[in-house]
C-alpha cells in the first residue's frame, strides 16, 4: 500500500484521506496513521505546487549552477553540499556524475540577483573550485506536468528559432 500511496500522493497532493483510502480500498485510520509516518520518517519531505510562472503576474529568474568541488576528509562531498543547501536562493541541489559535482537550481527575482548569488555566496563557498550558470528561459514541463503545449483551438503554437 504504501508505494501506491505515495504515487497518489506525488501526482495530487491535495487528496483527501478518506479519497485516499477509497482509491486504496483501505480503512481511513490506517491511511492516516501511515501518512504520519512517512512524514515523520521524512519519506514524505514536503507538499508542493507547481507553479506556471509564466502565466503568473510575476517576475522570476532561475538557473542551473553546475558546480565543482573538493570533497573533504572523511565526509566527502556531505559537508559541502550542507553548506550550499543552506542558502535560500537553493531550490535543488543534486550530487551528480559528470563535469561537476553538484546540479543546483537557483530561485530570484531577477538575472542580477541570481548573479549576484553565485558571484558573493556560491563561489567563495569553501571548497567550491567553479561554478557555471545557465539561466532558464522558459519551462515547458515539470516535475511531470506540461506547462506548454497545444492551444485549446487544436493549433499547435508557433516554435521560432
Amino acid at each position: 500500500m504504501m508505494k501506491e500511496l505515495l504515487t497518489l500522493l506525488e501526482n495530487n497532493a491535495r487528496y483527501q484521506v478518506k479519497d485516499l483510502a477509497a482509491l486504496l480500498n483501505e480503512d481511513e485510520q490506517l491511511v492516516e496513521n501511515t501518512i504520519r509516518d512517512l512524514e515523520e520518517n521524512n519519506i514524505i519531505a514536503g507538499y508542493h505546487t507547481i507553479i506556471n510562472w509564466d502565466k503568473a503576474d510575476t517576475e522570476i529568474s532561475k538557473a542551473i549552477i553546475f558546480v565543482n568541488c573538493v570533497p573533504e576528509r572523511e565526509a566527502g562531498y556531505d559537508k559541502v553540499a550542507a553548506k550550499i543547501a543552506k542558502y535560500p536562493e537553493v531550490d535543488s541541489l543534486y550530487l551528480i556524475s559528470g563535469k561537476a559535482e553538484f546540479m543546483l537550481q537557483v530561485n530570484g527575482k531577477s538575472m542580477r540577483e541570481v548573479s549576484n548569488f553565485v558571484a558573493h555566496k556560491l563561489a567563495p563557498t569553501e571548497g567550491v573550485t567553479g561554478t557555471e550558470t545557465m539561466f532558464i528561459l522558459k519551462e515547458y514541463k515539470l516535475n511531470g506536468r506540461e506547462l506548454v503545449g497545444e492551444r485549446e483551438d487544436g493549433e499547435r503554437l508557433l516554435v521560432t528559432p
